[in-house]
């Protein structure tokens, strides 16, 4: 599955390079690449739009970070819930303080259905939008465990295979609320209706529309890629992409997927199938116009080796444990359906700055929003981190 997503992603650029011995053709004339680089400045409004599945839990842990580190101002949910709004297409008024702040926040990163006019609201005009996505076969795999228990159409079937064998049997369309995580939850996530009809002049009208929205797509499948890509997009440093993996699985939770069931997502999440496809391709020909693969190869391995070097000073097991591992339960991520979540350990007797690094780079979603909920709006009931917060009337 890696492989064929990896030939995927290179697909549209056969014709600029040879992936196998090395030979990258340089887009760049010699005399270019001798110009000294434009000086850049760092962009310090940012808006994320979470997708579900995508490892897009690492992405808001890096912007969270990079908000504390730079006294930035981050768009946080309103009241208790951990989400703004989510399902609900976003409205201005799901951010906490939006009332009396306006469109002074930098950082917007939580869960929501996308929604310009309203996200233009609360963000700065000059902000730079971006989003992630994942190929939908492994995302559907992932989807069906870790919302096994909550959502019908996984938790009256057996197995995820035999979910796939008959979809319609258990996928009501009506419980669209319900039911969201088990068709096309990135097309939703973008804010279409995932159970619209494949048609070509509609579908590519959406991805259109969300060229036009954001400037940046990456993929989770090459994750570490798209650091590099982000960093270069926003003129950030190496160290404000650095990451630990965060919301990952044990593999024991892993189903495999029969030939028959990866074949059925691509037609039951089709929609998801061609946003995937369409943004693999340009996220290529991106970093083959700007960085150019044999600069990404570099970059990714110091990117890699600053992350070995992160993981010796802050982890005393230099990996993820499993949940009934984790000493510290205030670091416990939350734990959803049959998955079983990791975490970390941290080492002992850290100096207090080293600690407050290694703390904020494990720190799980829920805990770090309540922290920064707490820092921002300190007259506030805290957000109690437990179950997330479904829709309450009080944001009606």
């Amino acid at each position: 599955l890696i492989l064929f997503s990896f030939c995927l992603g290179l697909t549209c650029l056969s014709g600029f390079f040879h992936v196998r011995n090395k030979n990258y053709r340089v887009s760049k004339s010699h005399e270019e690449l001798l110009i000294p680089p434009t000086p850049c400045h760092a962009k310090t409004n940012v808006m994320f739009l979470k997708t579900h599945k995508t490892a897009s839990s690492t992405v808001l842990n890096i912007m969270f970070r990079f908000a504390e580190r730079y006294n930035l101002t981050v768009a946080l949910p309103a009241d208790q819930l951990f989400h703004l709004g989510y399902p609900r297409t976003f409205v201005a008024h799901f951010v906490e303080g939006f009332e009396t702040i306006g469109q002074n926040y930098n950082i917007m990163c939580n869960h929501l259905r996308f929604n310009p006019l309203e996200v233009k609201r609360v963000m700065a005009a000059n902000t730079f939008y971006f989003s992630i996505l994942r190929n939908p076969i492994p995302l559907l795999e992932s989807s069906y465990i870790y919302y096994k228990n909550n959502v019908p159409a996984f938790s009256s079937s057996k197995n995820v295979n035999e979910f796939l064998a008959s979809p319609t049997k258990y996928y009501h369309p009506a419980d669209y609320r319900e039911n969201i995580y088990a068709r096309n939850i990135m097309w939703f996530d973008f804010g279409y209706d995932n159970n619209a009809e494949d048609d070509t002049k509609y579908t590519q009208a959406v991805l259109e529309e969300i060229e036009q929205n954001f400037h940046l797509i990456l993929i989770a499948d090459y994750f570490d890629e798209s650091m590099i890509l982000l960093k270069h997009a926003l003129c950030w440093d190496l160290d404000d992409v650095i990451y630990f993996k965060l919301n990952s699985r044990s593999q024991d939770t892993v189903q495999t997927l029969s030939p028959e069931s990866e074949e059925q997502i691509k037609a039951w999440c089709s929609l998801d199938w061609k946003l995937y496809l369409h943004f693999n391709q340009s996220f290529w020909r991106r970093i083959e116009e700007t960085i150019g693969l044999e600069m990404l190869e570099k970059e990714v391995d110091h990117l890699r080796t600053r992350q070995k070097e992160l993981m010796e000073t802050c982890l005393s097991e230099q990996e993820a444990v499993r949940k009934d591992h984790i000493k510290n339960r205030a670091l416990l991520p939350f734990q959803s359906g049959a998955a079983n979540i990791l975490g970390y350990n941290l080492k002992q007797d850290l100096d207090n700055r080293t600690l407050r690094t290694c703390q904020k780079m494990v720190m799980p979603e829920l805990q770090y929003t309540s922290y920064l909920y707490a820092v921002q709006h300190p007259h506030k009931k805290r957000k109690e981190v437990g179950l997330p917060l479904l829709w309450t009337s009080r944001q009606e």
